[in-house]
């Protein structure tokens, strides 16, 4: 069994900064890419970015110059650092991850996700 729980969601003020992390736990043999979505409400899922095994990234535009996204090989965690927070980033974050299993191959799970509030 693997498993995504994303930590890190809360209230800040806009302007503001916060780190979310998801972390992968189970049976875990290797993670090749890792990546976050968001979901505003009234909106679609919208991709924010994507960092791969070799530590390429990619960001959507929306966030491009304010969120970074990093990953910790050891701890089975990606990372998205949000600064310059704005009220349009308000939504609930989830992570997702490319996963080789022990004995079960490849699989591509989701975490629960964790909600942002950016006040005006």
């Amino acid at each position: 069994q693997v498993q995504l729980v994303e930590s890190g969601g809360g209230l800040v003020q806009a302007g503001g900064s916060l780190r979310l992390s998801c972390a992968a736990s189970g049976n875990i043999y290797a993670i090749n890419n890792m990546g976050w979505y968001r979901q505003a409400p009234r909106k679609q899922r919208e991709w924010i970015a994507t960092i791969t095994s070799g530590g390429s990234t990619n960001l959507a535009d929306s966030v491009k110059g304010r969120f970074t996204i990093s990953r910790d090989n050891a701890k089975n965690t990606v990372y998205l650092l949000m600064s310059s927070l704005k009220p349009e980033d308000t939504a609930r974050y989830y992570c997702y991850a490319h996963i080789t299993t022990i004995v079960d191959g490849d699989i591509d799970p989701w975490g629960k996700g964790t909600l942002v509030t950016v006040s005006s």
